[in-house]
């Protein structure tokens, strides 16, 4: 099954066939007091220098999100999606919990955008989906639901059955529906990793829909988070993760790693192309 975003001249097709795609996740101010305080004063030379950086790194969709204390998210999220555009081609994914500020992004978005996002909530189906549906977007569907973030793999796949219906039900092709199967972190909750890589197996099985999520959730709290990190993506890869939430300079090595030896990278191209570039790098 194939998820197609595009921005105004780049498209980006999403497929368990095809090399795992990484969603840029640094434009987001959540825990980053720097990139918070230029968001509150309007400042978006940080903005811009993020989407270079993160699209130099290999990220094939960049993640928007200017949700902070005291911003008009109004009107700075579709001024700082326009920046984007402006600044790289790769589509962008449209992220905000409040579904009056997708539709301003969405609004002034050139191309097929994905939104993140929709959860099982009976409030969020009714008020997302239609917005998906209007503008002929995809989105990011999350396992949570009115009884919140489920632990076990059957609450997880039981969710994205029923946001697969409802989209379904209104006439969003089920290509467009990303599912995004949510991690805890292995230090919180040890039955984490397992739970969630039962229910990508099991998604990707009965739905065959595409599937998300936040790469480094898993490590938050442990150390040696990058060698968890790494074997953690290789599983979910392999489980049937297609699009990763990740910071794609930190990340993009494992990927390659993982890509090649699914197959999906003809003549080792892409893994030895990074290779260069991290050699380059080191010597530089």
């Amino acid at each position: 099954m194939e998820t197609k975003v595009s921005s105004a001249t780049k498209e980006v097709i999403i497929s368990y066939d095809r090399p795992t795609v990484i969603i840029g996740e640094r434009i987001n101010p959540t825990g980053r007091k720097k990139l918070t305080a230029a968001v509150q004063s309007g400042d978006l030379a940080m903005i811009k220098k993020e989407a270079l950086d993160q699209g130099a790194a290999g990220a094939a969709v960049l993640d928007c999100n200017v949700n902070a204390q005291g911003v008009d998210d109004t009107k700075l999220l579709p001024e700082t999606v326009k920046l984007i555009m402006d600044t790289v081609d790769v589509p962008i994914c449209i992220d905000s919990p409040n579904p009056s500020v997708m539709e301003a992004a969405l609004k002034v978005y050139k191309g097929k955008a994905l939104v993140n996002c929709v959860n099982g909530e009976t409030k969020s189906l009714e008020r997302v989906l239609p917005l998906i549906k209007e503008y002929g977007a995809a989105a990011v569907g999350l396992v949570q639901d009115d009884e919140g973030i489920p632990k076990s793999a059957d609450k997880r796949v039981a969710v994205a059955h029923k946001i697969v219906e409802a989209a379904d039900k209104i006439g969003i092709p089920r290509e467009d529906i990303i599912i995004d199967v949510m991690c805890y972190s292995i230090g919180a909750e040890a039955k984490s990793g397992k739970d969630v890589l039962d229910a990508l197996y099991r998604i990707r099985t009965e739905l065959g829909v595409n599937m998300t999520m936040g790469a480094s959730n898993i490590s938050f709290g442990m150390p040696d988070r990058s060698l968890l990190n790494g074997a953690w993506i290789s599983m979910v890869i392999f489980a049937g993760g297609t699009a990763l939430i990740a910071n794609a300079a930190h990340v993009m090595p494992y990927v390659l790693a993982a890509d090649l030896v699914m197959g999906r990278d003809r003549f080792a191209r892409r893994y030895l192309e990074g290779t260069r570039k991290r050699q380059a790098a080191a010597q530089a």
